[in-house]
């Protein structure tokens, strides 16, 4: 199921799944949620939640990281690992603040992350600006096939092939190689980034971006030990290079 097909399905108010086995973190978050007029379902553990998630997609989750049965980070690969959910926004709740914890989070495909004990208000606004986004790329779905040499992006479907193999792309992956396609050879540093391809009402850090070009490596270099296609600038920031896909 594409983005686009997901979007139809959802109603007026964003629909919001809080996947957390803490019966009073939960209580609070879905109290804030639903002051703002979200529609909450909830889970205890990450079998519950990938069950309702399958029946009926929310329009983002709210993943604590430390869950019974199948851990928060496990949930998030299989979510990302499965075609109907891959551009479904992910924020990590989680009493992990180690940067190894937060960067892992965003190893596994989560677009996100708070750290517990976290305010309502800063949840909600992140929830918002993740929804926000993902509005904005699913408004733009309908784009062109980009296609040279081994690499070949349908902007429309959010696929991505390379040498006619399928990548499994998240949706911040996909938003930041659309936009090195499109703005090829000129450098981005990390902050400007962020603003362009996460926007500037996300709370995320520069690290983030690390992260992300880390992941979009592995998926679309030779080697991503030498890199060709996206190239570091040292002290400044990234460039993706067209002329490496022949």
């Amino acid at each position: 199921m594409s983005l686009a097909e997901l979007a139809e399905r959802k109603g007026p108010n964003p629909r919001v799944l809080v996947v957390e086995d803490e019966d009073d973190i939960r209580t609070l978050v879905r109290y804030n949620l639903e002051q703002e007029s979200f529609r909450v379902d909830e889970a205890r553990d990450g079998a519950e939640a990938y069950d309702l998630i399958r029946r009926r997609a929310p329009d983002a989750v709210v993943l604590d990281l430390m869950l019974p049965g199948m851990p928060g980070l496990e949930l998030c690969q299989k979510l990302r690992a499965d075609s109907a959910t891959r551009a479904l926004p992910i924020l990590m709740l989680t009493a992990k603040g180690s940067e190894v914890d937060r960067i892992l989070g965003l190893e596994m495909g989560a677009d996100d992350y708070v750290v517990k004990p976290f305010s309502p208000r800063e949840l909600v606004a992140r929830i918002r600006a993740v929804l926000r986004r993902a509005q904005v790329n699913s408004a733009a779905a309908a784009g062109p096939i980009y296609e040279r040499g081994r690499l070949r992006i349908d902007m429309g479907t959010y696929e991505v092939f390379v040498d006619g193999q399928e990548r499994q792309l998240c949706l911040r992956e996909f938003e930041l190689l659309r936009f090195f396609v499109e703005h090829p050879m000129r450098v981005y540093s990390r902050e400007q980034l962020l603003d362009l391809v996460w926007g500037r009402d996300v709370f995320v850090e520069p690290r983030t971006v690390d992260v992300h070009v880390r992941r979009l490596r592995r998926q679309i270099e030779r080697d991503d030990s030498k890199p060709e296609l996206i190239l570091t600038v040292r002290s400044v920031g990234y460039r993706f290079n067209p002329e490496a896909l022949g």
